[in-house]
């Protein structure tokens, strides 16, 4: 009887081995160094000091498939601390590697540091860019996409081509002028222009009859953008990470931080047609244009640009409550919707938070529930991991609108492991406003005019709302989301729009869990930086 269970014991052994071999086929490692450097470009006509990474602007194109681990040694050529974050990454039990200052120390100028992440359980249209200063409004940004592993099948055909754009607004200013402006207590100006992929003209080759994928992320600063291409409408695909009911489209709003990427059939006489991202909501319209060119066109662009919507903020949210989560496909792990229903579960609380503009000492700031946010200069989440006390307060930003005089902290909102949070945004200002959770997907279930109340809660859509890591709120109005507290760690919530962000319209939440274990989130970084009072601790 022995050989047999021998022969067993040798068979499970082989399984095991396959299955190992299988696995690290599916999970590579990839390697890159990446040098920052200031360089000089004409962006809009003029030169111009910019952020290159590897020389490039914008930065290189990280191409990646789901659960890929990534090895990015980032050396800082530049005369300022220097961080880059993963816009959409969620980062799994990993805030150590999420590069925003409430989580790393910045890298100092001639030094470096390695970044290692894994792309874990995500399929979409995802960027990076700079999380220091006002860096982002110099260049540092680039795409980070992140495509289906082949043993997941996506909800839609293999597209012919695959183009990126980065659209954005810009400023002819230094990025250090307009630091200097909002230090000084000003508001930025309005910007000087609208680029595409960093450049005011460029050109996407197709070929007449085949299908291309566009992904379209907005990395600009503050402005909200319409995005369109002439003659042609566009398919939704997907939207940051979740696989959409595939309506069409003439048009598409995007907000600042969010991406979408759509499919687009070249099925239109062959000609060359105009790629416009153009201003939402401003007085000034800024327009950037690009090429879409048929490989057999002998016709150059031609005609009036295509027209924007004629109205603006109803028919914008109008767009928005179109944007439904495909139920029926997959998504990086088989069974997308896991073994919970999102429209089912009651929350564990309520948190409203109220953005405000307001004057503190003279100088403008902009808050949360009357909390002004301030970095403090030894990262959160190292002061939490060393029990350092006197880092950050956890009892400044309430869970509702304060009602009484802004002040400032080192905010941090306590939630636990494993809650589940109804977050409504709400916006009493005549700004749109822009919010982003590093760290997660939320589902956005609801929008709506003037005030939040629970009532509210009978519009929200429990079925099939999309997750997503960046949501609009428009102008007196509010956003409703909900989020499921899977990831432990400190994780940034802000305004995307980086003038409100650098003036203090952030918190962290610190999803928290007492027992200290591998299952719920990595050790230190054995090579993490070290700053302010953490200075000789060793991890």
């Amino acid at each position: 009887m022995g050989k047999p269970v021998m022969k067993l014991h040798l068979i499970i052994g082989v399984l095991a081995v396959l299955a190992v071999s299988l696995v690290n086929a599916e999970d590579p490692y990839l390697y890159y160094t990446w040098t920052v450097t200031y360089g000089t470009r004409s962006i809009l006509g003029a030169p111009q000091q910019v952020i290159l990474i590897n020389n490039q602007f914008p930065g290189p194109k990280l191409d990646v498939v789901t659960n890929n681990n990534i090895i990015l040694n980032l050396i800082n050529k530049l005369d300022q601390p220097f961080l880059l974050t993963w816009n959409g990454v969620k980062q799994r039990k990993n805030s150590w590697q999420d590069g925003v200052l409430g989580t790393n120390c910045p890298i100092p100028p001639n030094s470096n540091y390695t970044y290692k992440f894994q792309a874990k359980d995500q399929i979409g249209s995802y960027t990076y860019f700079p999380s220091t200063l006002m860096h982002r409004a110099a260049g540092g940004f680039g795409a980070l996409n992140i495509y289906h592993r082949s043993v997941i099948p996506i909800p839609y055909a293999n597209p012919d081509g695959d183009f990126t754009l980065l659209i954005g607004d810009w400023y002819k200013t230094s990025h250090k002028a307009l630091q200097q402006t909002l230090d000084s207590g000003k508001s930025l100006p309005f910007p000087h222009g609208v680029l595409i992929n960093g450049q005011t003209k460029t050109t996407f080759t197709g070929e007449q009859g085949k299908t291309y994928m566009f992904r379209i992320s907005n990395v600009g600063l503050s402005t909200s953008l319409n995005f369109r291409i002439q003659g042609h409408s566009m398919k939704l695909v997907e939207v940051e990470g979740s696989h959409v009911i595939q309506n069409l489209y003439d048009s598409l709003d995007v907000h600042v931080g969010q991406s979408v990427t759509v499919l687009v059939t070249l099925n239109q006489p062959p000609k060359d047609y105009y790629i416009v991202a153009s201003t939402r909501f401003t007085r000034t319209v800024l327009t950037a244009t690009a090429v879409l060119h048929y490989s057999n066109s002998q016709t150059a662009v031609s005609g009036p640009l295509p027209a924007a919507p004629a109205y603006k903020y109803h028919w914008s949210m109008q767009q928005a409550r179109t944007y439904r989560w495909n139920l029926t496909s997959n998504a990086a792990r088989p069974n997308p919707q896991g073994s919970f229903h999102y429209g089912k579960i009651t929350p564990t609380k309520t948190i409203v938070l109220a953005n405000s503009a307001s004057y503190i000492n003279g100088k403008l700031r902009y808050a949360v529930n009357g909390v002004s946010y301030v970095n403090a200069d030894t990262p959160l989440k190292l002061a939490d991991y060393f029990n350092i006390p006197g880092v950050f307060s956890m009892n400044a930003v309430q869970g509702v609108p304060s009602g009484v005089a802004a002040t400032v902290a080192t905010s941090v909102m306590p939630t636990n492991l494993h809650d589940f949070l109804e977050v409504v945004f709400q916006n009493n200002e005549n700004a749109m406003q822009s919010w982003h959770l590093d760290g997660y997907d939320f589902w956005v279930v609801g929008f709506g005019s003037g005030q939040w109340s629970p009532k509210k809660r009978r519009t929200y859509n429990l079925v099939d709302a999309l997750t997503r890591h960046t949501t609009q709120v428009y102008p007196n109005s509010w956003t409703a989301i909900l989020v499921s507290l899977d990831n432990q760690g400190m994780w940034n919530m802000r305004s995307a729009s980086w003038e409100r962000q650098y003036l203090g319209q952030q918190f962290y939440l610190r999803v928290w869990n007492p027992v200290r274990s591998l299952a719920n989130e990595y050790d230190i970084p054995s090579n993490v930086l070290l700053c302010g009072k953490v200075v000789g601790r060793h991890p």
